[in-house]
């Protein structure tokens, strides 16, 4: 699979799990639903603190779409 397999959604986070995982709300246009994501590496490197009602950029695999990952934290 290449990067240009991947799907990128902006979504916001609902909610604070464990070991970095966040639930995220997707838009209606991608279905509206809540998905599993857990931040990137460089994000984790860099030390890019999120918090609830953040608006995040997610990629998602067209293989699952109930789990992503945070790419991009919007201002």
């Amino acid at each position: 699979m290449s990067k240009e397999d991947k799907i990128e959604v902006e979504g916001v986070i609902v909610k604070t799990l464990p070991w970095a995982i966040f639930e995220v709300k997707i838009p209606e246009e991608f279905g509206g639903y809540t998905i599993h994501a857990y931040i990137s590496g460089k994000m984790r490197k860099h030390f890019i603190n999120l918090i609830e009602g953040d608006t995040v950029l997610v990629e998602l695999t067209p293989y699952d779409l109930s789990k992503g990952r945070i790419v991009f934290r919007k201002k």
